[in-house]
């Protein structure tokens, strides 16, 4: 044990003095760092039954780390390449079991909670301007500071997370600086392409104007739900994502409206047929048929108060017919949320932000859920429905130019969609270093 957290300090201080030795230099390479720990308790709550999926009804805590370098290279003026090692390591509360909107969006269903290093994203990235105005963009991970045109359009081809560049939010997107809840950092109802620790391969087109942008993704499933290995056969396999986001004025206020439409396919299980099942072999993955798709559909809204006050929401559904296979078993969403610049009581570079979550299910999914089957995160082995509620209140703390604290507060109720288990607090501590 001493070992394992000796390996992740010598690599935390490695990546650390490297990226800072190397940050300044020449505007052809790019180098940047992080590193997240998420600690997380909640205390003993009461359930009338408990499965093989249920959130653990005793006190917990769990610890999860990642830590990510991200390296980016200019091939020429509008061609660039970004890759990023990262470490992963620690596990969420029960496993990652139990709840629909986990809440801690750092943590893998892995299995094993030991640390390991893996290649999170490599991809190329070419602009084709398509106006001879330029804009400054700001310098990000992955991103480059300098200009832009203020029309173009570009292709991403290689590794990535879909998150990556769909479904964005200013206010809620990034659980390792905003909110962690799952439901929260991205629409859940989205089951979007990736493996087991969010990462796919694909190829993304995006065309920018002014005031509005279309992108369109292929990308690559896993072999089976929540797996690692990934699906080549694209004929049998894919997952295709498209996506319109329009900047609006309202007086001195400013927005974005952002509408995604997605499809799967691959082969999934069937929540009615695995109802017709015997009572003693409830088993959705003994379904599968080549050729099944699921199809869904989101809205995500940000919206500027003032500078100092910004305000979101999203909305999802997908058809919940078939398996979930990637993200989470969510089939329908809604969430609402307001974050506060701490300019506002003179702490400028400070965070408080708070949202609420409300998930829901098909009522083929429940049907499956209430028999006694399984999903890759739920199954009490019984199903009192209800809709899974969900509040998140954050607020993070600047301490200097790298460093910031960030204390949480989630409370889930019907948990799993289950009347029958909870209430559930979780309480959270989070510190990130990034430079």
């Amino acid at each position: 044990m001493k070992k394992k957290y000796l390996f992740i300090f010598m690599f935390f201080w490695a990546n650390f003095s490297f990226a800072q030795t190397e940050s300044n230099k020449a505007e052809k390479w790019k180098f940047g760092f992080q590193y997240t720990t998420i600690t997380q308790y909640k205390p003993s709550f009461s359930a009338k039954y408990s499965g093989e999926n249920s959130l653990l009804t005793e006190e917990e805590s769990k610890t999860s780390l990642t830590s990510t370098m991200y390296f980016g290279y200019k091939l020429g003026k509008r061609t660039e390449i970004y890759v990023n090692p990262e470490l992963a390591g620690g596990s969420g509360l029960s496993k990652a079991l139990g709840v629909a909107g986990f809440p801690n969006g750092e943590t893998f269903r892995v299995g094993s909670p030991d640390p390991k290093i893996y290649l999170a994203r490599a991809y190329l990235k070419h602009t084709f301007p398509l106006s001879d105005e330029n804009e400054m963009i700001a310098d990000e991970q992955n991103q480059f500071i300098g200009e832009q045109p203020t029309s173009y359009f570009s292709v991403v081809a290689g590794k990535f997370s879909m998150a990556d560049f769909f479904d964005k939010n200013k206010y809620s997107h990034d659980p390792r600086t905003q909110f962690q809840n799952w439901s929260l950092m991205s629409n859940g109802a989205w089951d979007y392409a990736a493996d087991v620790r969010g990462y796919t391969l694909g190829i993304m087109f995006e065309l920018s104007k002014a005031t509005w942008a279309i992108r369109f993704a292929s990308a690559l499933l896993p072999k089976v739900a929540n797996g690692a290995e990934m699906d080549f056969t694209l004929r049998e396999a894919r997952s295709e994502t498209i996506e319109f986001d329009k900047s609006y004025r309202f007086g001195s206020q400013k927005g974005t409206i952002r509408l995604l439409a997605f499809r799967n396919q691959t082969n999934m299980g069937s929540y009615a047929e695995a109802r017709n099942m015997s009572s003693n072999n409830i088993d959705i993955t003994l379904t599968r048929t080549e050729g099944r798709t699921k199809y869904g559909f989101g809205l995500n809204i940000e919206h500027d108060f003032n500078q100092n006050i910004g305000f979101f929401g999203r909305l999802g559904w997908n058809d919940g017919q078939n398996e979930t296979w990637v993200f989470t078993e969510i089939d329908q969403t809604t969430s609402l949320g307001m974050v506060l610049n701490g300019n506002l009581w003179k702490r400028k570079a400070d965070i408080w932000g708070i949202a609420w979550v409300m998930n829901g299910i098909s009522e083929q999914h429940q049907g499956y859920l209430k028999a006694g089957g399984k999903g890759f995160m739920l199954g009490d082995g019984n199903l009192n429905y209800a809709p899974e509620l969900i509040g998140e209140t954050y607020y993070s703390f600047s301490l200097g130019n790298f460093l910031t604290l960030s204390p949480n507060y989630q409370f889930i109720i019907n948990p799993a969609y289950n009347a029958d288990r909870g209430l559930v607090h979780v309480f959270s501590l989070r510190c990130r270093v990034e430079i």
